[in-house]
């Protein structure tokens, strides 16, 4: 539904490529599957255990993708005559037990705020990187997390997960849904392997 409303067009670049049919134009992800349906994932088989929970329709999609963002600082806005879409308010870098890196996003969260002095009250939005949803789901049971602010339009078992561009994907996002919706501050974050997780806070700028 958002792909279709437009509400990540701002954020992306068409580009062209070559394919047996001849050049074609991309300008919208692949991944997102709208058509799919509860009964289609209830019948997914389990991908790590027999009896587990996780399959390929509660994953992220490793995808392809590449992402970038401007950072200035305010002296260059000021040299250069530029006007900052966001501003960026606080980051913060956690560690946490490597066995469980997909709850890195707590810490994460839990310390930028303080540095910030916000609170999770005080977030428009929050988007957490989606691993596998039952790590999102954990993220969510320890902070608390208001479902009908956080990942509004989808995370990465619906949108893909590029790697290492899915920092930069998220950042952008939170960014031009701040503007649309008229909100002030977001946080997004995500678990990276290895037992880290990193956070950072937007504040709209408009």
């Amino acid at each position: 539904a958002a792909q279709d409303a437009g509400y990540f067009n701002a954020e992306m670049a068409p580009i062209e490529v070559k394919t047996k049919k001849g050049k074609e134009s991309m300008e919208k992800d692949e991944h997102p599957k709208p058509q799919t349906t509860l009964e289609q994932l209830a019948k997914l088989p389990t991908v790590f255990k027999k009896d587990g929970t996780v399959t390929a329709g509660n994953a992220s999609g490793v995808c392809d993708g590449a992402g970038a963002v401007i950072v200035a600082s305010e002296s260059a806005l000021k040299k250069h005559s530029l006007t900052p879409l966001a501003r960026v308010v606080a980051y913060h870098s956690s560690g946490c037990d490597p066995s469980i890196m997909g709850i890195g996003p707590v810490p994460a969260i839990t310390e930028v705020l303080k540095k910030a002095g916000l609170t999770l009250k005080d977030m428009d939005l929050v988007e957490v990187n989606e691993a596998f949803a039952p790590q999102y789901l954990a993220v969510e049971k320890v902070l608390g997390l208001d479902p009908e602010k956080t990942n509004v339009n989808g995370g990465a078992i619906a949108i893909g997960h590029p790697l290492g561009a899915s920092g930069s994907r998220i950042t952008a996002h939170l960014v031009h849904e701040l503007r649309r919706r008229g909100g002030k501050y977001a946080v997004g974050s995500a678990c990276i392997g290895g037992g880290q997780g990193i956070a950072v806070i937007i504040e709209n700028t408009a």
